[in-house]
């Protein structure tokens, strides 16, 4: 249960291109997700949010991402986290990212500020007082900004059965390259607002790492809406012990039509 937010907030890792001047999200965009272990036990929310601000006199979306344990999940294992990323509004890169989580009162407080000239992140550990600095990979993202760059990089029609995918993110201290699978393209059901609709989407495979956390390193499924849009549908990941799910079940703000299929269509 402590792995239970990272994993939602870690769920994309795609190959970005060049950034497509038509943007899939725009200010406002909210998204809400209900998180189950092993199928049926009711373990938390998440939500992502963003919004447009300044920083430092550049125009940016400022991403906000929110998980906490609820029921009897609470109860045995609280957990609130916090995720923020600014990111250039144009260009997508991240210029700061926050984490703040308490996971069974396991608590971490960091701060990093990107330097894409120099390739270097400065991190700030705010729990411990310490601020370090470590050099970057080439176009590093931070795990929030990384979904939202590449949802204005991802050509839908490129897209091969069988492409395998990399980039680069840094989290906490560490540059992290990631690899993951395209599937192909599924139609699943999913509970929207309160409504069963069928969606075409894209399906993935992230590679992880196997071992304490998750039961082999292609544990990690994740589907993504097949629209201008591409939404986070679900996530199904196999952990050593058990497995979580995450589905969205609420959204708003979104800058394109989301495109079900009709009542009537068959698989």
């Amino acid at each position: 249960m402590k792995h239970l937010f990272t994993i939602i907030f870690l769920f994309v890792g795609l190959q970005a291109s060049d950034v497509k001047k038509e943007s899939a999200f725009q200010d406002g965009e909210w998204f809400q997700f209900r998180m189950s272990y092993s199928g049926w036990f009711k373990a938390g929310e998440a939500t992502l949010k963003v919004n447009e601000k300044s920083l430092n006199g550049k125009k940016v979306f400022h991403v906000v991402g929110k998980g906490k344990t609820t029921g009897l999940a609470n109860a045995f294992f609280k957990v609130r986290d916090r995720y923020e990323s600014y990111f250039d509004k144009e260009t997508g890169v991240p210029y700061k990212f926050i984490r703040k989580i308490d996971e069974g009162g396991h608590t971490k407080d960091i701060e990093i500020d990107f330097d894409h000239e120099e390739k270097k992140a400065t991190i700030n550990n705010k729990k411990h007082k310490k601020v370090k600095t470590i050099t970057t990979e080439e176009d590093v993202q931070d795990m929030v900004s990384m979904y939202y760059y590449l949802r204005n990089s991802i050509d839908i029609d490129a897209l091969t059965k069988g492409d395998e995918i990399k980039t680069n993110m840094f989290f906490d201290e560490e540059n992290y390259g990631f690899k993951l699978k395209y599937l192909g393209r599924e139609i699943i059901k999913i509970d929207i607002n309160g409504t069963d609709v069928k969606v075409k989407t894209l399906k993935f495979r992230p590679y992880v790492m196997a071992g304490r956390v998750f039961k082999e390193e292609e544990s990690l499924t994740l589907w993504v809406s097949a629209d201008k849009n591409k939404v986070p549908l679900k996530i199904k990941a196999d952990l050593a012990v058990g497995s979580l799910r995450a589905d969205l079940v609420a959204f708003k703000g979104l800058k394109h039509s989301f495109e079900v299929l009709p009542k009537n269509f068959k698989d």
